[in-house]
């Protein structure tokens, strides 16, 4: 039986327009996102071979398969579930909406939502090729930090937890924005789910310890 599984979306494809247009959605989810849970479940197989057989000269491929493809799934099931449509998203994290906790942390971490936003920005569009801008939680210090995402898995700071996170591959934007990245990256901020963050924000913080570092 397969371990992983394609997520369904919360949402129809057309639910994130025009901000992005229903054919990346489909597109998107349906064959990039189900290729990265194929190819997490197929490493999984040929790594179970692999110990059965004793077999071990492609062992440096096979772990670099699956953390590629299991980081694409889990990077891909949180972006979904990080945007609604433009007129319940977007804007700023507010005390208002119940979010106030999230806003207090990155205004602490950043200094100002409009610096976060800033550097965020600029992490996703700058990624060299293929990447993420992701928001995470950093357990050692409690703090909010940006990260700048190769491919899937690679520049990340080992145990902090993504709870925003921009796709910045191609295949996220080329059909609608062309080659203009940065366009692509400041309509994103039309459609973040803030609730989204902030219930990512609540459950990543309580993991007390989850390090499990000597003190």
């Amino acid at each position: 039986m397969p371990v992983y599984t394609l997520p369904e979306l919360p949402y129809d494809y057309s639910a994130l327009a025009p901000v992005i247009s229903p054919e990346i959605i489909e597109l998107h989810h349906d064959k990039h996102h189900a290729a990265y849970v194929k190819g997490a479940n197929d490493t999984l197989e040929q790594l179970a071979e692999a110990r059965d057989k004793g077999t071990w000269g492609s062992v440096n491929g096979l772990e670099k398969n699956l953390a590629f493809h299991l980081s694409g799934h889990i990077l891909h099931s949180i972006y979904w579930q990080n945007m609604t449509g433009p007129k319940d998203g977007g804007g700023e994290p507010l005390a208002q909406d119940g979010v106030g906790e999230l806003a207090d942390a990155i205004t602490e971490s950043f200094g100002s939502f409009a610096h976060f936003k800033a550097q965020l920005s600029k992490a996703s569009a700058t990624t060299q090729g293929s990447g993420w801008g992701v928001l995470a939680y950093e357990p050692l210090s409690g703090r909010l930090i940006v990260e700048q995402v190769y491919d899937h898995q690679g520049n990340v700071g080992q145990g902090a937890t993504p709870i925003l996170v921009f796709d910045a591959w191609e295949h996220a934007f080329y059909l609608q924005y062309r080659n203009q990245k940065v366009d692509f990256i400041e309509a994103m901020w039309q459609v973040v789910n803030w609730q989204d963050v902030a219930r990512r924000y609540e459950a990543a913080k309580s993991r007390a310890d989850v390090l499990l570092l000597a003190p």
